[in-house]
């Protein structure tokens, strides 16, 4: 089958269900502007998430990786307004950027932007007794995806959602002697979900626009 069509569907999807505004059109134009890579999530999985946030009610939403803010602006219009994403950002760099993009969208005063490393303010954050989230969306730098997930769950409560993107990797992940750090990083990951007695989750995979990838989606609190 030619992969074009995945491409051309997604797009189709997102024309008809997922139409990006000027504020998201230009928070893509202004990572080319930046001469970054073009790492945020699609526009139908920014919906995704924003049906998400919505289907669970969610007024707290943590997220792992602001980049520009592409998926915090889906996240942050899916909130009341008292609704609040707390993201984190390790590059002085794109926060910047994201900020710009935010206030652009109208959603700055619904996002609280923490800079520095996940894997240091996450444990602050717990220290901290910071209230539970009702979504957590994880997208950062895949190697440490295990200890951000097992993170995730200390601000979580039960019936909490969280997903991950780029999990399955072209399918890399099914190469157990991968040298690829990030590959490494998710298939550790994959298996502590599987192995994982607290929640109830699966993976789904995924084409498009994107390629060939998947999101991982677990809700804390097991079946009856």
């Amino acid at each position: 089958m030619n992969e074009n069509i995945f491409a051309q569907t997604d797009r189709y999807i997102s024309d008809l269900l997922a139409p990006e505004d000027d504020a998201l059109r230009q928070t893509i134009q202004s990572i080319d502007d930046e001469t970054l890579p073009q790492m945020s999530v699609s526009a139908s999985q920014g919906k995704f998430l924003q049906v998400m946030a919505i289907t669970v009610n969610a007024t707290r939403v943590l997220e792992l990786g602001t980049f520009a803010g592409y998926s915090t602006i889906w996240l942050a219009r899916a909130l009341p307004e008292n609704g609040i994403v707390v993201t984190l950002e390790a590059e002085e760099k794109h926060a910047a950027i994201a900020r710009k993009n935010l206030a652009n969208a109208g959603v700055l005063s619904k996002v609280d932007m923490r800079l520095g490393k996940a894997l240091d303010i996450l444990p602050k954050m717990i220290t901290d007794g910071e209230k539970p989230f009702d979504l957590i969306f994880i997208d950062a730098d895949k190697p440490p995806y295990a200890e951000y997930f097992n993170y995730a769950l200390q601000l979580s409560r039960p019936g909490t959602l969280i997903i991950c993107d780029n999990v399955v990797r072209e399918g890399k992940i099914l190469d157990p002697e991968s040298t690829d750090e990030r590959v490494q990083g998710v298939r550790r990951f994959n298996q502590l979900l599987a192995d994982n007695k607290n929640v109830t989750a699966t993976i789904l995979s995924t084409v498009g626009v994107k390629e060939f990838d998947g999101m991982a989606i677990a809700v804390v609190g097991r079946p009856d």
